[in-house]
């Protein structure tokens, strides 16, 4: 196939087809041929239309570091929710700064989870290690992730000493209705 277009604001050869084509040959021609010094002048292009002046080589890194902590900020808070089992009380809040681009970039954030203790110290005891996990799931947890997750540690210890002061028979029962959290129905049949 022979090159018929070339656009020399961004450099990009097209396949058979005019500059304006959005065929998959193409698409794919033009997201391949676009290199750091093209997306470059694409962000200064993007600014430009926006503030009425290109964007300066600081104001580039300034963005390039926005975008990457804007990524690592939501990764984290995305392994919060994803191992918070039922427990976050919604989804991700960011704190966000507006870069020299005019789009806004999330700086922190925080995932709001149930820290309230169980109905029960079994109930409590489950809660306490999903907090943990969920406290944890970052790759690089924050000192105020890792004191919820010594909290949660403390509230474990406490569910596991109140189960191992119950009776025998107290263990038993609640062991039965632990394994058997829903009551079965008189008129089930085996088959």
């Amino acid at each position: 196939m022979s090159a018929v277009g070339d656009v020399s604001s961004t450099n990009l050869s097209y396949i058979n087809c005019g500059p304006n084509c959005q065929c998959a040959s193409c698409s794919s021609a033009k997201a391949q041929a676009v290199n750091t010094d093209d997306r470059n002048k694409i962000n200064r292009s993007t600014a430009n239309a926006i503030a009425g002046e290109p964007l300066s080589n600081e104001q580039i890194t300034q963005i390039q570091k926005l975008a990457a902590r804007d990524l690592e900020v939501r990764q984290h808070e995305q392994a919060h929710l994803a191992a918070s089992g039922g427990l976050a009380k919604s989804g991700a809040s960011y704190s966000l700064q507006k870069g020299p681009d005019g789009k806004s970039y999330a700086i922190g954030g925080e995932v709001s989870i149930d820290t309230s203790a169980g109905k029960t110290p079994e109930e409590t005891l489950r809660k306490a290690r999903i907090i943990q996990a969920a406290a944890l799931a970052p790759a690089d947890p924050s000192d105020q992730d890792r004191q919820v997750a010594a909290a949660a540690q403390a509230m474990e210890m406490q569910a596991q000493s109140e189960i191992a002061q119950r009776s025998p028979q107290q263990q038993k029962l609640a062991q039965h209705y632990t394994n058997n959290a829903l009551p079965r129905s008189g008129f089930e049949t085996s088959v």
